[in-house]
């Protein structure tokens, strides 16, 4: 009768194959040997049978031992690889493993750098929104009402969207966005970036070439640029892009623009530019993708209807999303597809991720369907004309009067621009003002050529209001506004508050 055992203290079994383990890999125990009975090791290690047990079961599962009835386990011929830590006496470790051609060019690229983890007390960051515009109480209702609704199974869904997000989105956009489209040409994406995502590597190969906004959205350049393909940065002014510097060259497989509201300038793409840019596309067979980030936000009149509708020749994917409207957070956004992408772009979502959440899209048709979106929008909008008014006013009454404030007739951000400040000293006062509790965001980054436009070109930063409020845009701004004043008398040096 096997001696009695009090129950082993957590974690022993633990040790005890790990004990065996370390003595099959130095060779202690050597293959084919004979291991230590369960009842000896038991009784050694005054530890249950059970325990000891455990332990060789899971050494024979993972082929380190071979077991069988009535026999006594045995150490295997030709035992599992183990992971063992070599020394490294060259310091380098061992060689990294080779990364495809997508990799080695993903690795050498410099990204922006991700939000800091303790956002600045006044954070004028250009994509974040007011936690309290959120429609908490509405959403909630709506997530609850889909969370109880019977399903027959819990399923995937298809890549392209739940089928209600789809048509909830389809009647939204002729509403507001004068676009008419079937709902079979919408895909439901994770955030605007992976439909930028899945336009570059359906679209473009290494060797061709991809027209961009100079200055432009920075990681739908690299993203573009990771899959080999050259930039062609065409130039900007106060009416977006520039169509006559398009590339006459038959490279050039696709053009991305910002037309509603260019950004980060804030340009807005007049009627004779727009069907310049068809017709190159037209004529080059090059895919336009037209990045509708902010569309819902305009001041002053209703929103600029989509490049996409007035294109006659299916060469526009255009590309909204409700971060802007709702929260980054929820990752929904969507494309608008020729019809001779819609399936091939399918397949794609469908080899990356399967389908965006599914509680979450039909909530948003939920809110769609009802209005209380559309109530939403006009709602914030209202809002952020008001904190737009705050800041323009704050910079007109703190700033010296040659700052200058662009780009906010629509939106949710401006662009500051300080003409005696150089543009390769942005980051030094972005960083003057970080020391003062006041986040903004230098332009230069957003720039193909940091010297474009030549070394006129006045310092600039991106100023988002979204998330704050009146009162802070207001006391952000007077705080800069002394560290600007310090910056002009020849002291960029932090100023302490007053």
């Amino acid at each position: 009768m096997d001696q009695f055992h009090p129950p082993a203290p957590p974690g022993i079994g633990r040790r005890i194959y790990d004990l065996l383990r370390a003595q099959i890999a130095d060779g202690t125990l050597a293959a084919g040997a004979r291991a230590p009975s369960t009842r000896a090791l038991a009784t050694d290690l005054a530890v249950s049978r059970t325990t000891v047990t455990a332990a060789y079961e899971q050494l024979a599962a993972e082929g380190f031992l071979v077991t069988a009835p009535g026999r006594a386990a045995r150490v295997a011929l030709a035992p599992a690889a183990i992971a063992r830590p070599r020394a490294d006496p060259g310091g380098g470790g061992p060689p990294a493993p080779a990364l495809s051609a997508f990799g080695q060019r993903l690795a050498g690229m410099d990204l922006p750098a991700l939000p800091a983890a303790e956002p600045a007390r006044i954070d004028f960051l250009y994509g974040a929104v007011a936690s309290r515009d959120f429609p908490a109480l509405a959403w909630r209702r709506a997530y609850q009402a889909e969370l109880l609704r019977h399903q027959h199974s819990l399923r995937y869904i298809p890549p392209e969207g739940d089928a209600a997000l789809r048509r909830a989105i389809q009647g939204y956009l002729r509403r507001a966005r004068g676009l008419a489209c079937d709902t079979e040409q919408i895909l439901v994406v994770h955030g605007s970036q992976q439909g930028i995502d899945l336009c570059a590597r359906l679209l473009l190969d290494a060797g061709d070439a991809f027209a961009f906004e100079e200055p432009g959205y920075l990681m739908a350049r690299r993203c573009f640029e990771a899959t080999g393909a050259g930039l062609w940065a065409v130039p900007v002014d106060a009416h977006g892009l520039d169509t006559a510097q398009l590339p006459e060259d038959g490279r050039v497989r696709l053009a991305y623009v910002t037309p509603s509201h260019q950004f980060p300038l804030g340009g807005v793409l007049p009627i004779g530019r727009r069907m310049a840019l068809l017709q190159w596309a037209q004529r080059h067979r090059a895919w336009i993708v037209e990045d509708d980030y902010d569309g819902e936000f305009r001041y002053g009149q209703r929103p600029i209807d989509a490049l996409q509708s007035i294109d006659p020749d299916g060469r526009v994917i255009y590309m909204g999303t409700f971060s802007k409207a709702l929260s980054p957070q929820l990752r929904l956004s969507y494309l608008v597809l020729p019809t001779a992408l819609a399936a091939v772009f399918r397949q794609a979502k469908r080899m990356a991720d399967r389908h965006a959440p599914v509680l979450e899209q039909r909530t948003l048709a939920a809110l769609i369907e009802t209005g209380a979106y559309e109530r939403h929008v006009r709602r914030t909008r209202r809002e952020h004309e008001r904190r737009r008014a705050a800041l323009a006013d704050a910079i007109a009454r703190h700033l010296p009067p040659t700052a200058e404030l662009a780009g906010t007739a629509a939106g949710l951000h401006g662009v500051l621009w300080l003409p005696f400040v150089r543009p390769q000293d942005e980051p030094a006062l972005a960083e003057a003002a970080r020391t003062q509790g006041v986040g903004i965001y230098p332009v230069s980054p957003l720039f193909a050529d940091a010297q474009r436009g030549g070394p006129a070109r006045p310092g600039g930063w991106v100023l988002g209001y979204a998330s704050l409020t009146v009162e802070q845009i207001e006391q952000g701004i007077r705080i800069l506004g002394r560290i600007v004043a310090a910056w002009g008398a020849g002291a960029p040096a932090p100023v302490p508050p007053h």
